[in-house]
Protein backbone atom coordinates (compact mmCIF):
# COMPACT_ATOMS: atom_id res chain seq x y z
CA UNK A 1 0.00 0.00 0.00
CA UNK A 2 1.52 3.24 -1.12
CA UNK A 3 -0.49 5.78 0.85
CA UNK A 4 0.34 7.66 4.02
CA UNK A 5 -3.03 9.03 5.20
CA UNK A 6 -6.40 7.26 5.38
CA UNK A 7 -9.83 8.51 6.42
CA UNK A 8 -12.46 6.06 7.74
CA UNK A 9 -16.16 6.87 7.40
CA UNK A 10 -17.88 4.68 9.99
CA UNK A 11 -14.70 4.12 12.00
CA UNK A 12 -16.50 2.95 15.17
CA UNK A 13 -17.47 -0.37 13.60
CA UNK A 14 -15.40 -3.27 14.95
CA UNK A 15 -14.06 -4.26 11.55
CA UNK A 16 -13.39 -0.67 10.52
CA UNK A 17 -11.64 0.20 13.77
CA UNK A 18 -9.57 -2.99 13.64
CA UNK A 19 -8.40 -2.16 10.12
CA UNK A 20 -7.61 1.40 11.17
CA UNK A 21 -5.49 0.03 14.04
CA UNK A 22 -3.60 -2.24 11.63
CA UNK A 23 -2.84 0.68 9.31
CA UNK A 24 -1.82 2.86 12.25
CA UNK A 25 0.73 0.22 13.28
CA UNK A 26 2.05 0.30 9.72
CA UNK A 27 2.73 4.02 9.96
CA UNK A 28 -0.34 5.32 8.15
CA UNK A 29 -1.91 8.50 9.57
CA UNK A 30 -5.58 7.86 10.39
CA UNK A 31 -8.66 10.04 10.80
CA UNK A 32 -12.31 9.05 10.94
CA UNK A 33 -15.93 9.80 11.64
CA UNK A 34 -19.03 8.06 12.94
CA UNK A 35 -22.32 8.78 14.70
CA UNK A 36 -21.52 7.04 17.97
CA UNK A 37 -18.39 6.07 19.88
CA UNK A 38 -18.42 3.69 22.81
CA UNK A 39 -15.80 1.75 24.77
CA UNK A 40 -13.82 -0.29 24.07
CA UNK A 41 -13.55 0.87 20.44
CA UNK A 42 -13.40 4.53 21.45
CA UNK A 43 -10.67 3.66 23.97
CA UNK A 44 -8.64 1.85 21.32
CA UNK A 45 -8.84 4.83 18.99
CA UNK A 46 -7.90 7.34 21.72
CA UNK A 47 -5.02 5.19 22.94
CA UNK A 48 -3.65 5.09 19.40
CA UNK A 49 -4.17 8.88 19.16
CA UNK A 50 -6.53 8.47 16.21
CA UNK A 51 -8.74 11.56 15.81
CA UNK A 52 -12.41 11.02 15.00
CA UNK A 53 -15.35 13.32 14.36
CA UNK A 54 -18.84 12.80 15.77
CA UNK A 55 -21.35 12.91 12.96
CA UNK A 56 -21.01 12.76 9.20
CA UNK A 57 -20.04 15.96 7.36
CA UNK A 58 -18.18 16.47 4.12
CA UNK A 59 -15.73 18.72 5.99
CA UNK A 60 -14.49 15.69 7.94
CA UNK A 61 -12.52 14.42 4.95
CA UNK A 62 -8.93 15.72 5.08
CA UNK A 63 -7.78 17.38 1.88
CA UNK A 64 -4.59 15.31 1.93
CA UNK A 65 -6.18 11.89 2.50
CA UNK A 66 -4.77 9.31 0.07
CA UNK A 67 -7.59 6.82 0.57
CA UNK A 68 -11.10 6.95 2.03
CA UNK A 69 -12.43 3.79 3.64
CA UNK A 70 -16.22 3.47 3.87
CA UNK A 71 -17.98 0.98 6.13
CA UNK A 72 -20.84 -1.36 5.27
CA UNK A 73 -23.83 0.27 6.91
CA UNK A 74 -27.27 1.37 5.74
CA UNK A 75 -26.45 4.91 6.88
CA UNK A 76 -23.39 5.09 4.64
CA UNK A 77 -25.13 5.57 1.29
CA UNK A 78 -24.18 8.53 -0.94
CA UNK A 79 -27.81 9.57 -1.48
CA UNK A 80 -28.36 10.11 2.25
CA UNK A 81 -24.89 10.76 3.68
CA UNK A 82 -23.09 13.92 2.61
CA UNK A 83 -19.67 12.67 3.76
CA UNK A 84 -19.98 9.48 1.71
CA UNK A 85 -21.23 11.50 -1.27
CA UNK A 86 -18.28 13.87 -0.97
CA UNK A 87 -15.91 10.90 -0.79
CA UNK A 88 -17.37 9.38 -3.95
CA UNK A 89 -17.16 12.72 -5.77
CA UNK A 90 -13.66 13.58 -4.53
CA UNK A 91 -11.68 11.61 -7.08
CA UNK A 92 -9.74 10.04 -4.21
CA UNK A 93 -9.26 6.30 -3.87
CA UNK A 94 -12.33 4.81 -2.10
CA UNK A 95 -12.08 1.31 -0.64
CA UNK A 96 -13.72 -1.05 1.83
CA UNK A 97 -11.81 -2.40 4.81
CA UNK A 98 -11.95 -5.83 3.15
CA UNK A 99 -10.03 -4.35 0.21
CA UNK A 100 -7.32 -3.12 2.56
CA UNK A 101 -7.10 -6.51 4.28
CA UNK A 102 -6.67 -8.06 0.85
CA UNK A 103 -3.57 -5.93 0.35
CA UNK A 104 -2.27 -6.52 3.88
CA UNK A 105 -2.58 -10.30 3.73
CA UNK A 106 -0.79 -10.75 0.41
CA UNK A 107 2.13 -13.10 0.97
CA UNK A 108 1.09 -14.04 4.54
CA UNK A 109 0.33 -17.52 5.85
CA UNK A 110 -3.34 -16.72 6.40
CA UNK A 111 -5.73 -18.69 8.60
CA UNK A 112 -9.35 -17.63 8.11
CA UNK A 113 -11.90 -18.76 10.72
CA UNK A 114 -15.30 -18.81 9.01
CA UNK A 115 -18.80 -20.03 9.72
CA UNK A 116 -22.26 -18.94 10.78
CA UNK A 117 -21.21 -19.23 14.43
CA UNK A 118 -18.00 -19.81 16.40
CA UNK A 119 -15.70 -17.79 14.16
CA UNK A 120 -15.03 -14.99 16.66
CA UNK A 121 -14.03 -17.43 19.40
CA UNK A 122 -11.93 -19.54 17.02
CA UNK A 123 -10.06 -16.60 15.51
CA UNK A 124 -9.39 -15.19 18.98
CA UNK A 125 -8.19 -18.59 20.23
CA UNK A 126 -5.87 -19.00 17.24
CA UNK A 127 -4.36 -15.58 17.75
CA UNK A 128 -4.10 -15.95 21.54
CA UNK A 129 -2.31 -19.30 21.45
CA UNK A 130 0.22 -18.01 18.91
CA UNK A 131 0.66 -14.77 20.85
CA UNK A 132 1.21 -16.50 24.21
CA UNK A 133 3.91 -18.66 22.63
CA UNK A 134 5.71 -15.56 21.29
CA UNK A 135 4.98 -16.22 17.61
CA UNK A 136 3.81 -12.58 17.21
CA UNK A 137 1.05 -13.25 14.65
CA UNK A 138 -0.90 -10.61 12.83
CA UNK A 139 -4.58 -10.85 13.64
CA UNK A 140 -7.93 -9.32 12.82
CA UNK A 141 -10.71 -10.31 15.23
CA UNK A 142 -14.26 -9.11 14.68
CA UNK A 143 -15.17 -9.00 18.36
CA UNK A 144 -13.55 -7.60 21.51
CA UNK A 145 -11.63 -10.29 23.39
CA UNK A 146 -10.55 -10.32 27.02
CA UNK A 147 -6.80 -10.24 27.48
CA UNK A 148 -5.98 -8.55 24.17
CA UNK A 149 -4.84 -4.94 24.23
CA UNK A 150 -6.62 -4.45 20.92
CA UNK A 151 -8.64 -6.57 18.50
CA UNK A 152 -6.15 -6.18 15.65
CA UNK A 153 -2.37 -6.36 15.49
CA UNK A 154 0.29 -6.27 12.80
CA UNK A 155 2.90 -8.78 13.97
CA UNK A 156 6.34 -9.78 12.76
CA UNK A 157 5.49 -13.48 12.47
CA UNK A 158 4.45 -15.11 9.18
CA UNK A 159 0.93 -16.08 10.32
CA UNK A 160 -2.07 -13.78 9.82
CA UNK A 161 -5.27 -14.88 11.61
CA UNK A 162 -8.54 -13.37 10.37
CA UNK A 163 -12.15 -13.71 11.38
CA UNK A 164 -13.85 -14.46 8.09
CA UNK A 165 -17.18 -12.70 7.70
CA UNK A 166 -19.50 -13.84 4.89
CA UNK A 167 -21.33 -10.49 4.90
CA UNK A 168 -20.89 -8.27 1.79
CA UNK A 169 -17.71 -6.22 1.69
CA UNK A 170 -19.35 -2.84 1.10
CA UNK A 171 -22.42 -1.06 -0.20
CA UNK A 172 -20.96 -1.27 -3.71
CA UNK A 173 -19.32 -4.71 -3.55
CA UNK A 174 -21.53 -7.73 -2.82
CA UNK A 175 -18.62 -10.16 -2.54
CA UNK A 176 -18.30 -11.71 0.91
CA UNK A 177 -15.54 -10.11 2.96
CA UNK A 178 -13.69 -13.37 3.50
CA UNK A 179 -13.19 -13.78 -0.25
CA UNK A 180 -10.82 -10.80 -0.09
CA UNK A 181 -8.52 -12.25 2.60
CA UNK A 182 -6.14 -14.38 0.49
CA UNK A 183 -7.12 -17.48 2.46
CA UNK A 184 -4.50 -20.24 2.50
CA UNK A 185 -5.99 -22.17 5.43
CA UNK A 186 -9.60 -22.21 6.62
CA UNK A 187 -11.21 -23.34 9.87
CA UNK A 188 -14.90 -23.86 9.01
CA UNK A 189 -17.17 -24.12 12.04
CA UNK A 190 -20.60 -24.18 10.42
CA UNK A 191 -22.71 -23.16 7.45
CA UNK A 192 -26.27 -22.94 8.71
CA UNK A 193 -28.46 -20.36 7.00
CA UNK A 194 -27.96 -16.85 8.39
CA UNK A 195 -28.31 -13.20 7.32
CA UNK A 196 -31.51 -13.94 5.44
CA UNK A 197 -31.87 -10.26 4.54
CA UNK A 198 -28.76 -10.67 2.34
CA UNK A 199 -28.94 -14.38 1.51
CA UNK A 200 -32.66 -15.18 0.98
CA UNK A 201 -32.09 -18.92 0.48
CA UNK A 202 -29.67 -21.37 2.02
CA UNK A 203 -28.17 -21.96 -1.42
CA UNK A 204 -27.43 -18.23 -1.65
CA UNK A 205 -25.75 -18.40 1.75
CA UNK A 206 -23.61 -21.43 0.86
CA UNK A 207 -22.35 -19.95 -2.40
CA UNK A 208 -19.60 -17.70 -0.95
CA UNK A 209 -18.43 -20.52 1.32
CA UNK A 210 -18.07 -22.75 -1.74
CA UNK A 211 -16.01 -20.02 -3.40
CA UNK A 212 -13.83 -19.62 -0.30
CA UNK A 213 -13.04 -23.32 -0.01
CA UNK A 214 -12.53 -23.65 -3.75
CA UNK A 215 -9.87 -20.94 -3.61
CA UNK A 216 -7.63 -22.77 -1.14
CA UNK A 217 -4.19 -23.70 -2.53
CA UNK A 218 -2.86 -27.27 -2.55
CA UNK A 219 -0.44 -26.37 0.22
CA UNK A 220 -3.18 -25.10 2.49
CA UNK A 221 -5.43 -26.88 4.98
CA UNK A 222 -9.18 -27.04 5.57
CA UNK A 223 -10.28 -27.95 9.10
CA UNK A 224 -14.02 -28.65 9.23
CA UNK A 225 -16.50 -29.29 12.03
CA UNK A 226 -18.01 -32.64 11.03
CA UNK A 227 -20.91 -32.39 13.50
CA UNK A 228 -22.44 -29.52 11.51
CA UNK A 229 -23.93 -31.14 8.38
CA UNK A 230 -23.77 -28.14 6.07
CA UNK A 231 -20.11 -27.49 6.83
CA UNK A 232 -19.32 -31.17 6.37
CA UNK A 233 -21.15 -31.22 3.01
CA UNK A 234 -19.04 -28.29 1.76
CA UNK A 235 -15.83 -30.29 2.29
CA UNK A 236 -15.94 -32.05 -1.04
CA UNK A 237 -13.12 -32.52 -3.51
CA UNK A 238 -10.62 -29.74 -2.92
CA UNK A 239 -7.02 -29.11 -3.87
CA UNK A 240 -5.87 -29.04 -0.23
CA UNK A 241 -5.93 -31.60 2.58
CA UNK A 242 -9.08 -31.79 4.74
CA UNK A 243 -9.24 -32.62 8.45
CA UNK A 244 -12.45 -33.08 10.45
CA UNK A 245 -13.07 -32.24 14.10
CA UNK A 246 -15.95 -32.72 16.54
CA UNK A 247 -16.69 -33.66 20.13
CA UNK A 248 -17.11 -37.37 19.37
CA UNK A 249 -14.65 -39.88 17.99
CA UNK A 250 -16.23 -39.97 14.53
CA UNK A 251 -13.85 -37.13 13.58
CA UNK A 252 -10.05 -37.13 13.18
CA UNK A 253 -9.70 -34.71 16.09
CA UNK A 254 -12.05 -34.99 19.05
CA UNK A 255 -12.40 -34.71 22.83
CA UNK A 256 -12.49 -37.51 25.38
CA UNK A 257 -12.81 -37.86 29.16
CA UNK A 258 -14.50 -34.46 29.58
CA UNK A 259 -14.67 -33.18 33.18
CA UNK A 260 -16.95 -30.13 33.23
CA UNK A 261 -16.82 -27.45 35.89
CA UNK A 262 -15.72 -23.87 36.53
CA UNK A 263 -12.59 -25.11 34.78
CA UNK A 264 -13.27 -27.87 32.25
CA UNK A 265 -10.65 -30.43 31.31
CA UNK A 266 -10.55 -32.97 28.47
CA UNK A 267 -8.18 -35.15 26.50
CA UNK A 268 -7.40 -33.85 23.01
CA UNK A 269 -7.43 -36.87 20.71
CA UNK A 270 -6.23 -37.47 17.18
CA UNK A 271 -7.85 -40.72 16.25
CA UNK A 272 -7.05 -43.14 19.08
CA UNK A 273 -3.97 -41.18 20.19
CA UNK A 274 -4.14 -38.84 23.16
CA UNK A 275 -2.17 -35.70 22.26
CA UNK A 276 -2.49 -33.74 25.52
CA UNK A 277 -5.01 -32.89 28.23
CA UNK A 278 -6.36 -29.36 27.85
CA UNK A 279 -8.23 -27.10 30.24
CA UNK A 280 -10.49 -24.09 29.72
CA UNK A 281 -12.58 -21.65 31.71
CA UNK A 282 -15.07 -21.23 28.88
CA UNK A 283 -18.53 -22.74 29.35
CA UNK A 284 -20.33 -25.17 27.08
CA UNK A 285 -19.68 -28.11 24.81
CA UNK A 286 -19.69 -25.78 21.81
CA UNK A 287 -16.55 -24.15 23.21
CA UNK A 288 -14.88 -27.52 23.74
CA UNK A 289 -15.59 -28.18 20.08
CA UNK A 290 -14.12 -24.78 19.14
CA UNK A 291 -10.96 -25.63 21.09
CA UNK A 292 -10.66 -28.97 19.32
CA UNK A 293 -10.93 -27.27 15.92
CA UNK A 294 -8.35 -24.61 16.77
CA UNK A 295 -6.03 -27.28 18.18
CA UNK A 296 -6.35 -29.31 14.99
CA UNK A 297 -5.36 -26.31 12.87
CA UNK A 298 -2.38 -25.29 15.01
CA UNK A 299 -1.00 -28.80 15.46
CA UNK A 300 -1.62 -30.07 11.92
CA UNK A 301 0.20 -26.99 10.60
CA UNK A 302 2.95 -27.54 13.22
CA UNK A 303 2.63 -23.94 14.35
CA UNK A 304 2.80 -24.91 18.04
CA UNK A 305 3.80 -27.87 20.18
CA UNK A 306 1.07 -29.54 22.30
CA UNK A 307 2.57 -27.97 25.41
CA UNK A 308 2.51 -24.49 23.87
CA UNK A 309 -1.07 -25.10 22.80
CA UNK A 310 -2.07 -25.97 26.36
CA UNK A 311 -0.40 -22.83 27.69
CA UNK A 312 -2.61 -20.76 25.42
CA UNK A 313 -5.86 -22.63 25.97
CA UNK A 314 -5.58 -22.62 29.77
CA UNK A 315 -5.05 -18.84 29.92
CA UNK A 316 -7.63 -17.75 27.32
CA UNK A 317 -10.25 -15.52 28.97
CA UNK A 318 -12.86 -15.61 26.23
CA UNK A 319 -14.46 -13.28 23.72
CA UNK A 320 -16.57 -10.56 25.26
CA UNK A 321 -20.32 -11.22 25.05
CA UNK A 322 -19.71 -14.96 24.48
CA UNK A 323 -20.88 -16.57 27.73
CA UNK A 324 -19.25 -13.75 29.67
CA UNK A 325 -19.96 -13.61 33.41
CA UNK A 326 -21.32 -10.13 34.19
CA UNK A 327 -22.04 -10.55 37.91
CA UNK A 328 -18.82 -11.75 39.60
CA UNK A 329 -19.85 -10.15 42.91
CA UNK A 330 -23.18 -12.00 43.17
CA UNK A 331 -24.27 -15.51 44.12
CA UNK A 332 -26.65 -15.30 41.12
CA UNK A 333 -24.67 -15.71 37.90
CA UNK A 334 -25.62 -13.39 35.04
CA UNK A 335 -24.14 -14.43 31.71
CA UNK A 336 -24.28 -12.73 28.37
CA UNK A 337 -24.61 -14.97 25.36
CA UNK A 338 -24.31 -13.57 21.85
CA UNK A 339 -27.82 -14.39 20.66
CA UNK A 340 -27.67 -13.19 17.07
CA UNK A 341 -28.98 -16.47 15.60
CA UNK A 342 -30.85 -19.61 16.59
CA UNK A 343 -27.68 -21.70 16.79
CA UNK A 344 -25.84 -19.16 18.96
CA UNK A 345 -28.82 -18.80 21.30
CA UNK A 346 -29.21 -22.57 21.65
CA UNK A 347 -25.50 -23.00 22.35
CA UNK A 348 -25.67 -20.39 25.11
CA UNK A 349 -28.79 -21.95 26.67
CA UNK A 350 -27.35 -25.46 26.54
CA UNK A 351 -24.08 -24.27 28.07
CA UNK A 352 -25.94 -22.56 30.92
CA UNK A 353 -28.09 -25.62 31.62
CA UNK A 354 -25.06 -27.89 31.45
CA UNK A 355 -23.13 -25.94 34.08
CA UNK A 356 -26.12 -24.93 36.25
CA UNK A 357 -28.57 -27.86 35.92
CA UNK A 358 -30.33 -27.24 39.25
CA UNK A 359 -30.91 -23.50 38.88
CA UNK A 360 -33.99 -21.83 37.42
CA UNK A 361 -33.00 -20.27 34.08
CA UNK A 362 -34.25 -16.72 33.45
CA UNK A 363 -33.65 -15.44 29.92
CA UNK A 364 -33.79 -11.82 28.78
CA UNK A 365 -33.88 -11.83 24.98
CA UNK A 366 -33.69 -9.11 22.35
CA UNK A 367 -34.58 -9.89 18.71
CA UNK A 368 -31.88 -7.57 17.42
CA UNK A 369 -30.69 -9.09 14.13
CA UNK A 370 -32.64 -9.41 10.89
CA UNK A 371 -32.40 -13.17 11.40
CA UNK A 372 -34.65 -12.91 14.48
CA UNK A 373 -36.90 -10.15 13.18
CA UNK A 374 -37.83 -11.61 9.80
CA UNK A 375 -41.24 -13.23 9.50
CA UNK A 376 -39.83 -16.11 7.46
CA UNK A 377 -37.85 -17.24 10.53
CA UNK A 378 -40.72 -17.23 13.04
CA UNK A 379 -40.62 -21.03 13.44
CA UNK A 380 -37.25 -20.67 15.22
CA UNK A 381 -39.19 -19.41 18.25
CA UNK A 382 -40.93 -22.77 18.65
CA UNK A 383 -38.06 -24.42 20.52
CA UNK A 384 -35.15 -21.99 20.82
CA UNK A 385 -35.90 -21.33 24.51
CA UNK A 386 -36.10 -25.00 25.55
CA UNK A 387 -34.80 -25.28 29.11
CA UNK A 388 -35.81 -21.78 30.22
CA UNK A 389 -38.17 -21.19 33.13
CA UNK A 390 -39.02 -17.61 32.19
CA UNK A 391 -38.33 -15.52 29.09
CA UNK A 392 -38.49 -11.72 28.95
CA UNK A 393 -38.67 -10.56 25.33
CA UNK A 394 -37.50 -7.04 24.62
CA UNK A 395 -38.87 -5.03 21.71
CA UNK A 396 -37.31 -5.78 18.31
CA UNK A 397 -34.69 -3.40 16.96
CA UNK A 398 -36.15 -0.80 14.58
CA UNK A 399 -33.18 -0.12 12.29
CA UNK A 400 -33.96 -1.42 8.81
CA UNK A 401 -37.47 -2.53 9.80
CA UNK A 402 -38.89 -1.26 6.54
CA UNK A 403 -36.46 -3.23 4.39
CA UNK A 404 -37.87 -6.68 5.19
CA UNK A 405 -40.92 -8.50 6.60
CA UNK A 406 -40.43 -7.44 10.22
CA UNK A 407 -42.12 -9.28 13.06
CA UNK A 408 -43.75 -7.30 15.85
CA UNK A 409 -43.00 -7.89 19.52
CA UNK A 410 -46.55 -9.15 20.05
CA UNK A 411 -46.16 -11.72 17.28
CA UNK A 412 -42.90 -13.00 18.74
CA UNK A 413 -44.27 -13.26 22.28
CA UNK A 414 -47.43 -14.99 21.03
CA UNK A 415 -45.38 -17.54 19.10
CA UNK A 416 -43.20 -18.32 22.13
CA UNK A 417 -46.25 -18.67 24.38
CA UNK A 418 -47.93 -20.92 21.82
CA UNK A 419 -44.96 -23.26 22.22
CA UNK A 420 -45.82 -23.46 25.96
CA UNK A 421 -43.01 -21.26 27.27
CA UNK A 422 -43.55 -18.70 30.03
CA UNK A 423 -42.84 -15.46 28.17
CA UNK A 424 -43.69 -11.80 28.56
CA UNK A 425 -42.98 -8.63 26.63
CA UNK A 426 -40.76 -5.90 28.05
CA UNK A 427 -40.22 -2.46 26.56
CA UNK A 428 -39.41 0.16 29.18
CA UNK A 429 -35.96 -0.72 30.62
CA UNK A 430 -36.76 0.62 34.11
CA UNK A 431 -40.02 -1.30 34.32
CA UNK A 432 -38.31 -4.43 32.98
CA UNK A 433 -35.57 -4.14 35.60
CA UNK A 434 -38.13 -3.83 38.38
CA UNK A 435 -40.10 -6.77 37.03
CA UNK A 436 -37.05 -9.01 36.91
CA UNK A 437 -36.00 -7.88 40.38
CA UNK A 438 -39.38 -8.84 41.82
CA UNK A 439 -39.17 -12.34 40.37
CA UNK A 440 -35.49 -13.09 40.97
CA UNK A 441 -34.57 -15.83 43.45
CA UNK A 442 -31.13 -16.53 44.98
CA UNK A 443 -30.76 -19.88 43.20
CA UNK A 444 -31.53 -18.50 39.71
CA UNK A 445 -29.19 -18.08 36.78
CA UNK A 446 -29.80 -15.25 34.30
CA UNK A 447 -28.88 -15.38 30.61
CA UNK A 448 -28.93 -12.22 28.47
CA UNK A 449 -29.32 -13.07 24.77
CA UNK A 450 -28.76 -10.25 22.28
CA UNK A 451 -26.34 -8.72 19.84
CA UNK A 452 -27.56 -5.29 20.92
CA UNK A 453 -27.75 -3.50 24.27
CA UNK A 454 -31.25 -4.39 25.53
CA UNK A 455 -31.95 -0.72 26.08
CA UNK A 456 -29.15 -0.58 28.64
CA UNK A 457 -30.28 -3.69 30.55
CA UNK A 458 -26.97 -5.34 29.66
CA UNK A 459 -25.43 -3.05 32.30
CA UNK A 460 -28.26 -2.57 34.79
CA UNK A 461 -29.33 -6.20 35.26
CA UNK A 462 -25.90 -7.31 36.59
CA UNK A 463 -25.88 -4.25 38.89
CA UNK A 464 -29.32 -5.17 40.21
CA UNK A 465 -28.32 -8.80 40.80
CA UNK A 466 -25.10 -7.89 42.61
CA UNK A 467 -27.00 -5.47 44.86
CA UNK A 468 -29.85 -7.86 45.64
CA UNK A 469 -27.85 -11.06 46.07
CA UNK A 470 -24.22 -10.19 46.84
CA UNK A 471 -21.80 -13.11 46.76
Amino acid sequence: MNFSKAHFIGIAGKGMSATALLLRQMGVQISGSDEGFYPPVSDYLRNEKIPFAAGYRKENIPDDADVIVIGKNAKLQPDSNEEVRAAMDSGKLVRSFADLLHDMTAGSETIVAAGSYGKSTCSALLAWCLKVSSRDPSYFIGEITNGFERHAHRGQGPTFVLEGDEYPASNWDNRSKFLRYNAKNVLLTSATHDHINVFPTHADYLSPFQSLLGSLPSGGLLVVCSSEPHARALAGSLACPIVFYALDDKAHWHAANIARGAETGFDLMRGSEKIIRLSTRMLGDHNIENIVGVSAMLLEKKLLSPEELNAGMSTFLGVKRRMELLSPASKVPVYEGFGSSYEKARSAILATKLHFPDRRLMIVFEPHTFTWRNRAAISAYDDVFAGASRIFIYQPASQGAGTHAQLTQDEIVARVRAANYDAEAISDPDEALARLGDMLLPDDVVLLLTSGELGGLIRTIPQLVEAKYPG
